[in-house]
Order: structure tokens, then C-alpha cells, then sequence
């Protein structure tokens, strides 16, 4: 005979889930907005349910037992099949209500999105929105999130995605720094420049610049002066005269704009990758999903302004 599934189980294989996703019990108190020993008492109880160890705990991480490891993985199909049931309920609504929780890199967030959410707001009141900002990579399914903007390509077939604009970059200067170091004219140039680069939060790795010379497209990372690991502080040290930097067209457009930034070696700019909107299979017929989507559109336009600013300059200015 099965047993039934009590609901004080099934809270503990939810705080489990999320434990052993986040790897923390803080972090997956977060997620619950509970307190983090609520979520350790909760699995406590499951173990002793179950009669097993799901965690290897140490000071500083949880480690997964191997049949922890078993089991979460058919806990998240359970919560996926969850969520699909929640997700078919919503679709039934017309217009879109609730909470849309979104997940974009901090720069696009800052700049784009969050400018935007106001204007999507009005035309849709009853809809609540949850962004969340930042370079770490987010499981949709594992954290309830609805749609994340990513820059690349979509490796995860499970969801749908939808690009939205190409990444160009191109290396820019203060009017200030090249009057008083001259401009370089070709990518060697910058060898004798000042070059500010960028840092990868999530893997620590240098921007390697590319530019495109005739045919071929050479690449280089710069001895740099000074390193970043955040774009906007990037453009600040540029326009304060740091140095020869790179930068997304949509982070310096504002800047160029405003005379503190000037395009740099600009016939020579590659557009390195796409903005895309993802989201789970799941949230296909949502319609706060639907919504935001098509609201992208007007976001993300073709052709974009802020790489019209720069290929305009200096008229732009």
C-alpha cells in the first residue's frame, strides 16, 4: 500500500530542493522567505522521516549525500510538475496579475529594463514585478523565476528564447585623455595607451578585445592599467580619463551623448554576441510572460538607438 504524502513532507522536500540548489540553508530561506532555521528544522524532520542523510554538513557548505543527490533530482520534477499545474491556472486568466519575477545581467537591468518597468506597469496594473539583478547564472525552473535576459547564445534547449539585439562593442576615450594622448588609429596603437579592461564576476577571466580588420577579426587582451569587474564602473573610469577602454553601446551612448566619452577605432567593432529573453516551457501561455515579452520588443527596438548615437558621432553629440 502507498503511503500518503503529508503536507509537512512535502514542505520538507520543498526547503530540501531549494537547499541542496542553493547549496545553503541561508540562501534557501531566502528563496521560502522564511527563517533559516525553520528550513533546517524542516529537513531535520525529513531525514528522520526518511530514515536517511540527505546532507553532509560541514561549517561553510552543505554537501549532497548520494542519496540526497537521488533525491533531489526527483524532487525538482516534482516541483516542476508543480509549478506546471500552477502555471495552467494562471493561463486560464486573461489579463496578466500576480508577481513576474525577472532576471537580467545588472547592466541591461540598470539601463534598459528598469527605466521601462513603469511605462509596462501602467498598461498592465494588476501585474507585480520582481527583478532581479546580477552576473550569476539563474536556474528559471530551480528558483521560480519567469523570464531572465541573458547575453549569448542559448544553450539550454528545455527553454523557449527569443533574441532581442546584438552586443556591439567598441572602445571609447574621454575628449580629455586623447587630446592629451592622441587617438589610436589602428588596434596595435593601443599598446601605447592606457587600456582599462573589464572582469568577469562569475569566472575571473579578463574581456579579450576584439576588432575587425579587413576580413578577419584579431583579438588581444591589453596590459591594463586599471581592471573592473563591473561595466558601469568601466565607463566612469573612462570618462573621469583613464584611459582607452571597451563598453557596450548601450552603457556608452549616454555618454557619448554628453560629450564624456569619444568612439574609438568605431569602424573597427565587432558585435560579439545577442541579447536574449528565456523562459521555461512552463510559462509559455502565461500571460504576464506573454506580455513582457512583446514589451521587449519596444525595449530592445531595430535598429537600436544607442548604437545609432555612436555610429552618429559626432553629430550625435
Amino acid at each position: 500500500m502507498t503511503e500518503q504524502i503529508t503536507l509537512e513532507r512535502l514542505t520538507g522536500i520543498v526547503a530540501f530542493a531549494r537547499a541542496a540548489s542553493h547549496g545553503s540553508f541561508t540562501a534557501a530561506a531566502q528563496s521560502l522567505s522564511v527563517s533559516p532555521s525553520a528550513v533546517s528544522k524542516t529537513i531535520q524532520r525529513l531525514e528522520q522521516q526518511l530514515g536517511l542523510r540527505l546532507f553532509t554538513r560541514t561549517t561553510r557548505s552543505l554537501v549532497l549525500t548520494p542519496e540526497g543527490r537521488d533525491l533531489h533530482q526527483r524532487a525538482l520534477e516534482l516541483l516542476r510538475a508543480a509549478d506546471d499545474v500552477v502555471q495552467s491556472a494562471v493561463a486560464a486568466r486573461a489579463e496578466p496579475s500576480g508577481t513576474l519575477k525577472i532576471a537580467a545581467p545588472l547592466p541591461i537591468g540598470t539601463r534598459l529594463l528598469a527605466p521601462a518597468l513603469p511605462e509596462f506597469r501602467r498598461r498592465h496594473p494588476k501585474l507585480n514585478i520582481d527583478l532581479r539583478l546580477g552576473d550569476r547564472y539563474v536556474n528559471l525552473v530551480e528558483e521560480g523565476v519567469d523570464v531572465a535576459i541573458r547575453i549569448g547564445s542559448q544553450p539550454d534547449s528545455t527553454l523557449i528564447s527569443r533574441g532581442l539585439s546584438p552586443v556591439r562593442l567598441s572602445a571609447f576615450a574621454s575628449p580629455g585623455y586623447l587630446a592629451a594622448r592622441g587617438a589610436p588609429r589602428r588596434p596595435e596603437d593601443l599598446r601605447d595607451h592606457d587600456c582599462v579592461n573589464f572582469r568577469y564576476q562569475t569566472t575571473g577571466q579578463t574581456l579579450v578585445w576584439q576588432f575587425k580588420v579587413g576580413q578577419r577579426v584579431v583579438e588581444f587582451t591589453p596590459e591594463a592599467a586599471i581592471v573592473l569587474d563591473v561595466s558601469d564602473a568601466v565607463v566612469e573610469v573612462l570618462a573621469a580619463g583613464g584611459g582607452v577602454g571597451m563598453a557596450a553601446s548601450w552603457i556608452a551612448a549616454p555618454y557619448v551623448e554628453r560629450g564624456l566619452l569619444v568612439p574609438v577605432l568605431s569602424e573597427c567593432a565587432v558585435e560579439r554576441s545577442t541579447i536574449t529573453a528565456v523562459w521555461p516551457e512552463s510559462r509559455r501561455a502565461n500571460p504576464g510572460v506573454k506580455a513582457f515579452v512583446a514589451f521587449l520588443e519596444e525595449v530592445f527596438p531595430t535598429p537600436s538607438p544607442w548604437d545609432a548615437v555612436i555610429a552618429d558621432w559626432p553629430a550625435s553629440v
